[in-house]
């Protein structure tokens, strides 16, 4: 045999075994059934209300989250980012992201709060550019972004004429509360199954992660699509 084709199968067999070695620990590192990160107890949002179901709405604008002061413009960014991806996922109506480029263009600001006074033409703009049926309003109300992150997450999603509040969330999410610290794990391992168990708690300490968590509870309050058949026959 020469030293070429040894040298082949010396590789290939170090190769099967990095494999094995690779599965055999994630299995063992694999939570067991009783792992908080599998059976809870889980953190459920309180504070949210909203309509029997969307209605007619099929496009809203979201607009850029509302960070107040003290928040980096590049942590603003991604947050934004992490925002709109989890809204994405729920797949209850089209997303239309306003950058904070155009915000400011149009508006002279990069974002709005939901408690403060808007611009009189803002509905009436992305109704006319953006053929929306609604608006979002994500106000990040609080934000520590170390041990323990903490994210105190409002969100509006307003009709496009301005008539109601079609949806109303306002709760605050913390690493430091057990439920959550479970819930943000349980999400880590349902978005990346890549991830050995055991490197979950990274969760706990990225702020794009834990945000990733929250957002996703978040938007899982929104109205559905359609009623449910009890709210119907009410």
């Amino acid at each position: 045999m020469n030293p070429a084709t040894v040298l082949s199968v010396f590789r290939r067999v170090g190769t099967l075994l990095s494999a094995f070695l690779l599965a055999l620990q994630a299995g063992c590192l694999h939570p067991p059934a009783g792992d908080p990160a599998r059976v809870g107890p889980f953190f459920t949002p309180p504070n949210h209300s909203g309509d029997a179901s969307l209605g007619g709405i099929r496009r809203v604008v979201v607009l850029p989250a509302w960070v107040g002061e003290g928040t980096m413009p590049e942590a603003a960014a991604e947050l934004d980012g992490v925002f709109l991806t989890a809204l994405q996922q729920e797949k209850r109506f089209e997303v239309v992201a306003l950058s904070r480029v155009e915000c400011r263009r149009r508006f002279r600001a990069e974002s709005f709060s939901s408690a403060a006074a808007l611009p009189n033409d803002l509905f009436a703009y992305l109704q006319r550019e953006y053929a929306a049926d609604a608006v979002l309003f994500i106000d990040v109300t609080a934000y520590q972004p170390y041990k323990p992150i903490t994210l105190g997450l409002r969100g509006k999603l307003a009709a496009i004429d301005g008539t109601r509040l079609v949806w109303t969330f306002d709760n605050l999410f913390s690493s430091e509360n057990p439920a959550a610290a479970n819930g943000a794990r349980r999400g880590l391992l349902e978005r990346d199954r890549s991830v050995p168990a055991d490197l979950t708690g990274i969760a706990l300490q990225s702020p794009s992660r834990f945000a990733a968590y929250a957002a996703a509870a978040m938007f899982g309050t929104l109205p559905p699509v359609v009623a449910p058949v009890a709210a119907i026959t009410k």
